[in-house]
């Protein structure tokens, strides 16, 4: 007796896929975002995602079109997740003391203090919060790291009043005199106040994780949704499945004798 078997569909990751099935990546258990506005003249661009699995953040920002140089170098940004506050960015009515320009503590009250310093490497503290050489360079850049998220950070996000801050004003845009802005810094005497102001501001948003698809499409044919691979009786035939992707299905030939 000699039975034959027919091949009838092998899409081309089949074999890869059960081979190879494995566990998915790991969701993260909150996601938040935000696209950054506009301050003190600014006329650049931001946006940011954080991605939070226990304390442990994937954060993604990218910036660009601020001020390019400082001092014939790149222009230094630094930005901070603040919180603790109202959660909500500043607006030109919160020039207190009217001189065109947005101070880090006129802002404050709107945003909080430094909670995590978004640096390009390294330490993520209040501590780094000036710290110039771990700061966003030039006009344009990225950050994409993964940081340990303390608890009040922590805290502020699930909130809602986790705000990101980026600073450094491009004298060009400013629209304030060279004496305002040069003169002494509210955070850091040594620096311009224009260079420590901030110049992109949002509010870090819970989004919408995307849910996991109930069933499978409606062919008419049964499925299995599993995360290994799996075998499926269909009739006469067998469904060979992985989640990764792609189907076998081999049938019988009804002629069971040679």
């Amino acid at each position: 007796m000699n039975k034959k078997m027919r091949l009838l569909a092998v899409p081309t990751l089949a074999l890869g896929a059960i081979a190879l099935a494995g566990s998915p990546a790991l969701a993260a258990d909150s996601s938040y975002s935000s696209t950054l506005g506009q301050l003190n003249g600014t006329t650049g661009t931001g946006s940011i995602t954080v991605d939070v699995t226990g304390d442990q953040a994937a954060v993604k920002l990218q910036v660009s079109g601020l001020a390019e140089t400082f001092m014939d170098g790149p222009y230094p940004h630094v930005q901070h997740v603040h919180g603790g506050a109202q959660g909500v960015c500043p607006t030109a009515a919160d020039d207190a003391n009217g001189d065109g320009i947005v101070s880090v503590t006129e802002g404050a009250g709107r945003y909080g203090d430094i909670l995590t310093t978004l640096t390009t490497s390294g330490a993520t503290t209040p501590a780094e919060g000036l710290n110039l050489e771990l700061g966003g360079q030039g006009g344009s850049y990225t950050i994409d790291r993964t940081i340990t998220l303390d608890d009040a950070t922590k805290a502020s996000l699930e909130a809602g009043t986790a705000v990101v801050v980026v600073h450094g004003l491009d004298p060009a845009t400013a629209g304030v005199p060279e004496a305002v802005f040069a003169s002494p810094s509210d955070l850091d005497p040594a620096l311009p106040l224009g260079a420590t102001s901030p110049a992109l501001c949002g509010t870090l948003v819970k989004t919408q994780m995307a849910a996991m698809p109930s069933g499978g499409a409606d062919t008419g044919v049964a499925t299995q949704s599993s995360n290994t691979a799996g075998m499926i009786a269909l009739g006469g035939g067998l469904v060979l499945a992985a989640a990764a992707g792609g189907v076998f299905v081999v049938r019988r030939n009804a002629a069971n004798n040679a």
